[in-house]
């Protein structure tokens, strides 16, 4: 790890260092400590400065430690590779170039190219959020796993859920949200023959704190689970409670497909028997969401009475007025 990763594990308890003990910590200059605060800060991160008090960041935060995870997944029975990354471009492209097979999972606090849907970037702040994708194998071919990503949403509500978050809610097709605004994302890369086996990489990216700097780059409605748990959250525990959910989930999807998750998904589609626009790379169409079908395609009726169905992939979900 880096003096700059360094310094930033001994400001995750919020308090205020002084530039000369974090440098006889550290084992450098106070110069050199006053560097790597002004790096972090370039990044997002809130760090105040008081003259005569030091350093100390806006938000504390409980760092992500593999061995903590590995341990409670252990508790329940999971005995599963998990890995921490300090930084790298994805959490889901470092599991795609992985060269070991069987699942594995990875996090990192900071990663430069996350991915959204549609080719946007996902926004965060480093070493205040989950960063997380999970490598699993299906014996069936891409065309089963087209209601993959929903059931995903149903295991990040119920890890959630269990962590006591209330007012969360699923929209079409891998969002989660929380009174109404983004909470979470799901992304999936899917890579197999027509009749499998295929792999499958899951990423999530789940906002637990954003600095003001970071929120100021989202271009819609966003929240973060600072808003309804204390300061700071155990993101090692929310990280282990993920996992747990999302491998029950994949584990049951391989035997049962998507209809063991339709109905729990149903229950939570917050867009349900609402008018919304469904956009596409040919077409914006109008009408009211009907939910999904058995293989999780959007179920619309157009403003002609007739019903379409929409895959994962394809379409962006935007309410509107008809």
């Amino acid at each position: 790890m880096s003096i700059r990763h360094d310094l930033l594990h001994l400001l995750a308890d919020g308090a205020f260092h002084s530039g000369t003990d974090l440098g006889k910590r550290l084992g450098v200059t106070r110069a050199a400590v006053n560097k790597g605060v002004q790096q972090w800060a370039e990044r997002g991160l809130d760090i105040h400065r008081v003259s005569g008090r030091g350093y100390r960041l806006g938000e504390p935060f409980v760092p992500l430690a593999a061995d903590l995870i590995r341990e409670q997944l252990a508790a329940v029975g999971l005995d599963l590779p998990v890995e921490v990354l300090t930084e790298t471009d994805s959490t889901s492209q470092h599991l795609l170039r992985a060269a070991s097979d069987g699942p594995r999972i990875c996090l990192a606090e900071a990663q430069s190219a996350g991915r959204g849907r549609r080719g946007r970037a996902w926004v965060t702040t480093p070493f205040h959020n989950i960063l997380l994708s999970l490598r699993w194998y299906f014996d069936q071919g891409p065309a089963a796993l087209t209601g993959l990503g929903l059931a995903a949403g149903v295991a990040v509500l119920r890890a959630l859920e269990t962590l006591g978050v209330p007012g969360l809610g699923l929209k079409w097709p891998n969002d989660v949200l929380l009174d109404g605004r983004k909470l979470a994302g799901l992304l999936i890369d899917v890579r197999g023959e027509v009749e499998g086996p295929a792999l499958v990489v899951l990423g999530l990216g789940l906002n637990v704190c954003l600095a003001a700097r970071d929120a100021a780059r989202i271009d819609q409605p966003w929240a973060s689970l600072h808003e309804r748990l204390p300061s700071p959250v155990d993101r090692n525990r929310l990280a282990a409670l993920l996992i747990r959910e999302l491998v029950a989930v994949f584990d049951c999807y391989g035997r049962e497909g998507f209809a063991a998750f339709r109905d729990e998904w149903e229950r939570r589609h917050l867009f349900r028997d609402q008018p919304v626009s469904v956009q596409n790379a040919h077409e914006t169409v109008q009408g009211i969401a009907l939910g999904v079908d058995e293989r999780g395609a959007l179920r619309l009726r157009d403003t002609r009475g007739e019903v379409r169905s929409f895959y994962s992939g394809e379409v962006s979900l935007r309410a509107a007025t008809l």
